[in-house]
């Protein structure tokens, strides 16, 4: 007879969230509340300081510093009788990890997660850090000793402890507001890609020392400098070098998933190996998007296959029940990082049988291992390598190897495997409706279009108000939190890609809609962009983040996207209120490519003559079909494509389709630059050469 389940001895009021990592703590002991009015009046109807916790599910410190502390007793009475204590899932609230993000850098030079911060009852950080250890450990206090020094400091020296918040505060308002006009011009971009092949690790790929993070929107603006008027190489030589030395080191690496596609958050080595097994939406849809691109560029399979292989995993792991895309992957399985990722040789052998040996050389299995005595798998001979050194064809290397990572894969999936994060959220669906819309170029690619429609369609239905408003998470059929910048540029940026892939003008009036309440709701008068709307909760300062990350700023994509409307829609305003946006960083973007990825693709848009191509005819149509391949041939980032099958068009919301006749009852194309056009052409011939032309 089973046992019936035990009840938890302590729960809290984290149990009525949504979001997953709140719910992972919903029975510490400690009496966590959510970040809202009933948590900041209890603080200061008490006088009690603010204790702030911010991390996320996938975090592997954030479940240390849990299991070490927020599960302690002692702890949890300490956090009670001194301070009311806070949870915030960072996913959730970007606007407050922000916030209280650039104050732990401001006062300690680094940041990170778990981030743990303290506050005056008005919300004002005078003190924080990041993981603290239970005990004193590495030179680090414990989180004990923290929290009896905060008290001691709040009761003794509360008049130096607010003025230090006050001050604080000032000098983040004062950073916002210190960006550098620039102007824009090509030079910024010659100046970029110099100083990406200043500190390019030519050996390895990649900038930078360890750890070393995938850079997927510098490749992206590399792939856009070396691409030719016909979609192939043709561009800047240097450009490609670096693109293409980076997506093979990173797709031969550890960080990559070898077996089940996919790739973890960052390489803790400089030579891609070792990761951090935390696998996030974000990464791998930006990942799949940059190699969709190098493969239209290039034409090389490889790229082609780490694509599929990053969507498989997606649609495969992070898929959820109604359409939309989870947040992430833990980077612990059952406690222990990585664990479901690992090898041993004898595992490998009982796996495989004969053919372990020519999988162990492929990929890097010894007895010995390479990481903790087990090996995470890294391609370390290609094909035609181990077809000399076994004497076989390299077709029968590639089958061969291909049945054995299946073998391998099925044997991982009967392993315990990572928790999944199920929120889904606004921004990081966004960019993956961009990857899987893009990715319907590929070869059999309408099961990827497919994919997107059914996201875009899950996300706008959970997520989007009557009146337009996006909120930022869904999970268990609730809708959380109010949408920021991010979330309205990034989703718009997903569905102008989404219009793209099946000239559905439903997808472009909903990215056109956002992008107009964001021009409501987010402009800065002095150019720009602030994180959160006008009717936003009031913060100690209105965020205003203008620097790539991990993602894409939502100033950067509010500025791509507005740039493509403007291409599409002829609408002045849309240009105009990018241009300001663009003037804010060009001073930076040039001497810190690294960090303007996103920005650097904009201003290439920018300064480009942008193809703008009206095509009009029956989508199902094959002399229509001829015409959208020619388009749609190679990686060409800076046009535009609209398609009606209506004739002439007044009544589309597309202005570039206003007043374009089919010739003859045939489909047509109308290649523009700046709204002016060529003579319309009806054969892929003609078009190609049109597209040519400067």
């Amino acid at each position: 007879m089973s046992r019936a389940p035990t009840a938890p001895r302590f729960t809290n009021r984290l149990a009525r969230e949504t979001s997953p990592y709140l719910l992972q703590h919903a029975h510490n002991p400690v009496d966590w509340y959510p970040w809202g009015p009933e948590a900041l009046a209890k603080a200061r109807a008490e006088d009690k300081p603010i204790f702030l916790s911010i991390g996320y599910a996938a975090c592997h410190w954030c479940h240390v510093m849990e299991r070490e502390s927020f599960e302690d007793e002692a702890t949890a009475a300490d956090l009670r009788e001194g301070f009311v204590a806070i949870k915030v899932d960072r996913e959730e609230r970007p606007d407050l990890d922000h916030v209280y993000m650039t104050a732990v850098q401001a006062m300690t030079g680094s940041g990170g997660w778990p981030m743990s911060v303290f506050l005056t009852p008005e919300g004002k950080p005078f003190y924080g850090g990041t993981y603290f250890p239970n005990e004193p450990r590495h030179g680090m206090p414990s989180f004990r000793d923290v929290l009896a020094g905060v008290r001691r400091a709040w009761r003794e020296e509360r008049t130096e402890v607010e003025a230090s918040g006050t001050r604080l505060v000032e000098a983040l308002v004062g950073q916002r507001s210190a960006a550098e006009g620039g102007s824009i011009d090509r030079s910024v971009l010659e100046q970029a890609v110099a100083s990406l092949e200043a500190t390019f690790d030519a050996r390895r790929g990649g900038w930078g020392g360890a750890p070393r993070f995938p850079q997927p929107m510098t490749i992206e603006f590399l792939l856009r400098r070396s691409a030719g008027r016909d979609g192939r190489p043709g561009g800047d030589g240097r450009a490609l070098s670096m693109a293409r030395r980076t997506l093979d080191a990173m797709a031969d690496g550890g960080v990559h998933d070898q077996l089940g596609g996919g790739f973890h958050r960052y390489a803790t080595d400089a030579e891609w190996l070792v990761p951090h097994f935390e696998q996030m939406l974000y990464d791998n849809a930006q990942l799949a998007r940059v190699y969709v691109h190098a493969w239209q560029l290039t034409r090389d399979d490889r790229y082609r296959e780490v694509a599929e292989g990053t969507l498989d995993y997606m649609s495969r792991e992070l898929l959820t029940s109604d359409g939309a895309f989870a947040a992430s992957q833990d980077a612990d399985t059952q406690g222990k990082e990585g664990a479901t990722f690992v090898w041993t040789a004898s595992e490998v052998r009982d796996a495989l049988g004969d053919t372990a040996a020519l999988f162990s050389t492929a990929y890097g299995v010894t007895a010995a291992g390479n990481w903790e005595g087990t090996t995470i798998l890294s391609r370390l001979r290609q094909d035609p390598q181990l077809s000399i050194e076994f004497g076989i064809p390299e077709h029968e290397v590639r089958s061969r190897l291909s049945d054995a990572r299946a073998v391998l894969l099925r044997r991982r999936n009967e392993r315990a495997q990572p928790a999944r994060d199920d929120k889904a959220l606004a921004a990081w669906n966004g960019l993956a409706i961009a990857a899987f819309a893009d990715a319907s170029a590929l070869p059999g690619g309408e099961r990827y279009r497919d994919l997107a429609l059914r996201a875009a369609g899950a996300i706008m239905a959970g997520l989007q108000s009557p009146d337009g408003r996006l909120k930022r998470s869904w999970k268990d059929g609730r809708a959380a939190g109010e949408g920021v910048l991010e979330d309205y540029t990034h989703l718009a940026d997903g569905l102008l890609a989404l219009y793209e892939a099946t000239f559905d003008e439903r997808w472009f009036a909903a990215a056109r809609d956002l992008m107009d309440l964001v021009l409501l709701h987010f402009a800065d008068p002095s150019g720009g962009f602030f994180d959160t709307a006008d009717d936003h909760e009031q913060l100690v300062t209105r965020p205003k983040d203008v620097q790539d990350n991990a993602l894409p700023s939502g100033n950067a994509m509010a500025t791509s996207v507005l740039l493509r409307l403007a291409a599409l829609t002829g609408e002045g305003a849309y240009r105009s209120a990018a241009e300001r946006a663009l003037a804010q960083v060009t001073s930076f973007a040039g001497r810190y490519p690294n960090g303007f990825g996103q920005w650097l693709g904009a201003l290439d848009f920018a300064l480009a003559s942008v193809v703008e191509i009206a095509l009009v005819g029956d989508p199902d149509a094959s002399e229509t079909a001829a015409l959208v391949a020619t388009v749609r041939a190679g990686f060409r980032p800076n046009q535009v494509v609209a398609l009606s099958d209506r004739g002439s068009v007044p009544a589309s919301a597309i202005a570039l389709l206003h007043d374009r006749p089919a010739l003859d009852g045939r489909a047509t194309a109308y290649v523009c630059r700046g709204f002016a056009c060529r003579r319309p052409v009806t054969h892929p011939d003609e078009l190609a050469a049109q597209l040519l032309e400067a």
